[in-house]
């Protein structure tokens, strides 16, 4: 369609990026930026303007096209560009292992040594002792394997990757069985079954949804049977009329018919959380003491390390793995090594372990503490005196998160906020854009903070935020 008369001479009015440049020019809050992200920005905004003009949006007219308005805006598009795209946050939901916020928090130790690694050469396939070259696997394994009893270990990308090398390494070719109850979709749409065709195995369902016996394995083992799979729903459970093979039974049935058996236990866990009071979750030392021959589980998540998967069992098949090219592919860098070594030295004292993880203190955190912090938080709004914040602590429910331990509620406590002269989603706007973002929860018309992940350092950072959003509003 042929522009108006007014769209023809506002696009004429449109200053052309050199004028603009030229206005940037000798500015002082615009004398350092690149170049290429002053004339980008220009474009960015004359290109908006342009397109604004054509859609004959209401409003338009010569006064947004006045060189101060445009300059103020390349302003803010320069700023929004030298901003890094990853920022840190504050976490208000209550959801401890948030996959979208990033999963778990490192232990300070794991922090300290990630730097030292970062920004010094290391010894990351050196051996110091022989003065020749070494392996990286040599920095955790021996710490896997002290802390969960296997006789080898490995660490990759992430857990998806460690089931994927372990079944191109072991039954390529051949058939898998698996409890159709077991088929688990994690994150992201990834699913067993779509892993295993990727790795080349083939797929055979045994039982129902919800009862599978040990004999629906033993019938389903043929002449093209490469491995038994058994498969922990950490991210979701079934109840009621329900049946599953144990561990123990799984290995007998590989010894019965001299095949390997291998467990994915999803997110992994070194404690036993129903020493705590909360839901039994299977640990990675029962899965290695009941013989299975490959166990791969998380390092982040439920073991508050960095992202890796871990690969732990028994030394025959680990040495196979370790020789697949595709190894390489999926091996951890140095930072990810340092981060995992660190967290995995503090599982050597369990209650060490727990007060240092930051994944474990939140989860442990007890709700005389949770209340404590809700009421300090609370003061320290209070203490802003504006009349139109209105704040109530309240009662709530923190999730574990990132797949794990579904059927866990874990009791919290909480700060409720509401504006007078604003909506919920204004004000959870308004805290989302703070700098850093603060992420919580709109329920019953407030912004709800969980205080199960808030720190105690990031209580400033909130109360500055509704400061400034008090006098925004």
């Amino acid at each position: 369609m042929k522009p108006t008369k007014i769209q023809q001479q506002l696009l004429r009015s449109l200053p052309g990026v050199d004028h603009i440049l030229e206005l940037a020019t000798g500015k002082p809050d615009l004398d350092d930026i690149p170049k290429s992200v002053l004339k980008r920005s220009i474009r960015s905004a004359l290109d908006q303007l342009r397109a604004a003009i054509l859609a004959d949006e209401s409003g338009m007219d010569e006064s947004r096209l006045e060189d101060s308005i445009i300059l103020s805006d390349v302003t803010r598009r320069i700023r929004a560009a030298l901003t890094p795209n990853l920022r840190r946050t504050v976490n208000a939901t209550g959801v401890v292992v948030h996959t979208n916020l990033g999963r778990s928090l490192l232990a300070p130790e794991a922090v300290e040594n990630l730097v030292a690694i970062a920004s010094r050469y290391s010894n990351l396939e050196f051996n110091l002792a022989e003065g020749r070259r070494g392996s990286r696997y040599s920095a955790v394994e021996e710490l896997i394997c002290e802390i969960t009893g296997a006789e080898a270990a490995l660490a990759v990308n992430n857990n998806a990757g460690a089931v994927l090398l372990c079944l191109d390494t072991v039954a390529r070719g051949l058939e898998v069985i698996v409890s159709r109850g077991e088929l688990v979709e994690i994150g992201g749409s990834f699913r067993i079954p779509d892993v295993m065709e990727k790795s080349g195995g083939i797929l055979r369902e045994v039982g129902t949804t919800n009862r599978t016996h040990p004999r629906d394995y033993e019938n389903a083992v043929g002449e093209n049977t490469g491995l038994l799979l058994k498969v922990h729903t950490s991210n979701y459970s079934v109840v009621g009329f329900t049946a599953e093979v144990s561990n123990e039974e799984l290995v007998s049935i590989g010894e019965k018919f001299n095949l390997p058996v291998m467990e994915d236990l999803g997110s992994g866990t070194f404690v036993d959380f129903s020493e705590f009071g909360l839901l039994k979750e299977p640990t990675v030392q029962e899965s290695v003491a009941a013989g299975l021959d490959l166990v791969t589980f998380s390092g982040d998540k439920l073991l508050g390390g960095p992202q890796t998967g871990i690969i732990a069992g028994k030394s025959a098949v680990i040495e196979r793995i370790k020789k697949n090219p595709l190894t390489r592919a999926l091996r951890i860098d140095k930072l990810t090594l340092a981060a995992l070594e660190s967290t995995l030295r503090l599982y050597r004292e369990p209650r060490k372990a727990i007060e240092q993880i930051p994944t474990l203190r939140m989860i442990m955190t007890r709700m005389e503490t949770l209340n404590r912090r809700a009421q300090e938080l609370a003061d320290r709004l209070n203490a802003i005196g504006d009349d139109r914040l209105d704040i109530q602590l309240v009662d709530l429910n923190s999730k574990t998160g990132g797949g794990a331990l579904p059927l866990l509620d874990l009791r919290s406590r909480g700060v409720a906020l509401r504006v007078s002269n604003m909506t919920a989603n204004a004000l959870e706007l308004a805290m989302r854009r703070n700098t850093p973002p603060i992420i919580g929860r709109i329920e019953d018309d407030g912004f709800v903070m969980d205080l199960r992940t808030v720190q105690d350092d990031e209580f400033p950072i909130i109360q500055t935020a509704v400061e400034t959003t008090l006098k925004k509003a």
